[in-house]
């Protein structure tokens, strides 16, 4: 039986949460955890990887014919690292608060697994215009994921938000544990618990096919009583 395309609309949405990169194929996770100590940092994580990955997807769709199946990773490799050497000198020259607390996290994008893996999953075998809205709407659901827990750690951990003052302690201490690494697994865990939630649906209750068409029902002494529960 042939799989059914998906729709440009539905290739677009996947990544927000059915297929959240990090919430749900849990992906991407060591810059994750690493940068949402702050609000901030995961928009710019996010900013830096959506636009390596709508790139990436790009060039790779269009080259998908011409390379070769035997040297596919390393060419993928060497587009995306490309254009995180462009962006990482954008962040420098325009933001470079953003590029001093990202760190090391900034030119790791050249092996994160959601980019690489989107490479080779999705672009590496369809068309252009698809292959850039999956780069676009995974990068979204990343940026979301990232401001998530940049958000949930900051205002606990230290009473602001992207910067501003929400909580000076006066009502409720800041909690210094959720600005470390427990506290970034701890948010992590419940968020993915949350995804998961919305993600799946329920399952349908099994059909009632009554004893008649049970091939022990003859033998059966439930059958004389109204069928099994």
């Amino acid at each position: 039986m042939a799989r059914k395309e998906k729709s440009l609309g539905q290739v677009f949405t996947a990544g927000f949460v059915k297929e959240n990169p990090v919430l749900r194929l849990v992906l991407g996770t060591c810059p994750t955890l690493a940068v949402t100590t702050m609000a901030s940092n995961g928009l710019g994580m996010g900013a830096a990887a959506t636009l390596v990955l709508v790139c990436s997807n790009a060039v790779i769709s269009l080259l998908r014919k011409v390379i070769p199946d035997k040297v596919r990773i390393p060419a993928f490799i060497t587009i995306i690292a490309t254009f995180v050497t462009l962006v990482q000198m954008l962040v420098k020259a325009f933001a470079p608060d953003i590029d001093k607390a990202l760190g090391i996290y900034l030119p790791l994008i050249v092996v994160n697994c959601i980019i690489l893996g989107r490479a080779e999953s999705f672009a590496s075998k369809n068309k252009v215009l698809p292959s850039i809205l999956d780069g676009l709407g995974m990068g979204i659901g990343f940026t979301i994921s990232l401001i998530l827990m940049g958000s949930i750690r900051e205002i606990l951990g230290n009473g602001t938000w992207f910067g501003m003052v929400l909580n000076s302690g006066s009502v409720i201490q800041p909690m210094l544990i959720f600005i470390l690494p427990p506290g970034g697994f701890f948010v992590f865990g419940m968020l993915v618990a949350l995804a998961n939630k919305l993600a799946v649906k329920k399952g349908k209750e099994p059909a009632k096919l009554g004893c008649a068409s049970c091939p022990a029902a003859a033998s059966c002494s439930k059958a004389s009583e109204g069928g099994c529960e």
